[in-house]
C-alpha cells in the first residue's frame, strides 16, 4: 500500500496520529523536501529508505513507489500541510491506477489553518465574509484567467494567498485593481507553526514594503480581509433567542407602547 501523508503545517507535532503512525511504520518515505519539516524524519526507522522529492522529477519518484510496491513494502509519500492544496498528487495517483497499485491518503493540517491560529483569526465572520478564496497569483506556472486574482478580488471575501510572497508589488496592484481598498486589512504569515514563524500586520497596499522591511521572500501565506480588524455581528448559533435543532431559543420580550422610563417620562 500507498499512502500520500499530510505532514502539517510545519510543527512537527501538528502532524496527525495516523500519519505519525505511517511514519513510524514506513519502509520506504518519499518526503517533499523543500517544505517538510526534517524533524518528522526522526519518527522513521533506522532501516527506512528515505527520499527527498525535491531533487526528484515525477518519474523519479513513481519509479520508486513503484519499486517499494513491487517488494511489498510499506510506501509513505510525504507531502506539506495537507497534499489536496498545491500539492500535485493528482498526477501521482493517476499514474498509480494505470499501473493498477493500490493507494490511500491521510490528511494533513493545511498552512492555510496555521496562519489563522497565528494570526488569532477567524476566516468566516457573520456579516463580513462567509467565504475564503486560496488562490495564488500567476507566475512561471499560470492561472486560468478566470482565477486570477483581480476576479476573485471583486468578491471582496477573505482570500489567502499561496506561493506568492516574491510577487508582491504585483499582488497588492491586483488586489485593489480588482476591488479591495488599499487599506484593507492583510498580513504576511512566514513559515506558520515553524520556531521562526512571523505574523506581519499591513494593508494591501503595504504588503510589499512590510514584507521587504523583515526580509520575507518566499514560505508566507498571505491573508487578506476586514475579518482580520474591524466589527462584525454575533453568530447565531449560540444566540439565546435563536432556536436550532438542540435548544429553543428565549422569546424576545417587547415592550408595550408607552411604558413608563426610569427618567420619569414615557418612550413614545
Amino acid at each position: 500500500m500507498i499512502t500520500f501523508v499530510g505532514a502539517g503545517p510545519g510543527a512537527a507535532d501538528l502532524i496527525t496520529l495516523r500519519g505519525q503512525r505511517l511514519l513510524q511504520e514506513a519502509d520506504v518515505v518519499v518526503y517533499a523536501g523543500s517544505l517538510v519539516n526534517p524533524d518528522l524524519l526522526s519518527l522513521c526507522r533506522e532501516s527506512c529508505r528515505v527520499y527527498n522529492s525535491a531533487e526528484m522529477t515525477l518519474e523519479e519518484v513513481m519509479a520508486v513507489m513503484e519499486k517499494g510496491e513491487d517488494k511489498g513494502l510499506r510506501v509513505v509519500r510525504l507531502h506539506t500541510g495537507d497534499p489536496c492544496l498545491y500539492g500535485a498528487i493528482k498526477e501521482q495517483m493517476d499514474r498509480l491506477d494505470e499501473k493498477g497499485i493500490a493507494y490511500e491518503v491521510c490528511p494533513g493540517v493545511s498552512s492555510f489553518c496555521g496562519a489563522a491560529a497565528a494570526l488569532g483569526a477567524e476566516y468566516t465572520l457573520p456579516g463580513v465574509s462567509q467565504s475564503v478564496v486560496i488562490t495564488r497569483m500567476a507566475g512561471r506556472t499560470p492561472v486560468p484567467e478566470r482565477e486570477s486574482i483581480r476576479s476573485f478580488a471583486a468578491h471582496r471575501a477573505t482570500m489567502v494567498i499561496f506561493l506568492s510572497a516574491g510577487m508582491l508589488p504585483e499582488l497588492s496592484e491586483e488586489l485593489i485593481n480588482g476591488g479591495y481598498s488599499p487599506e484593507t486589512p492583510a498580513a504576511v504569515v512566514y513559515k506558520a507553526t515553524w520556531p521562526e514563524e512571523k505574523v506581519l500586520r499591513c494593508t494591501v497596499e503595504t504588503l510589499a514594503e512590510t514584507a521587504r522591511e523583515e526580509g520575507v521572500r518566499k514560505t508566507a501565506l498571505i491573508v487578506v480581509g476586514e475579518v482580520l480588524e474591524g466589527e462584525y455581528d454575533r453568530s447565531k448559533l449560540y444566540d439565546p433567542f435563536f432556536t436550532t435543532e438542540f435548544r429553543q431559543g428565549k422569546e424576545m420580550k417587547q415592550e408595550p407602547a408607552g411604558v413608563r422610563t426610569e427618567e420619569g417620562g414615557t418612550d413614545e
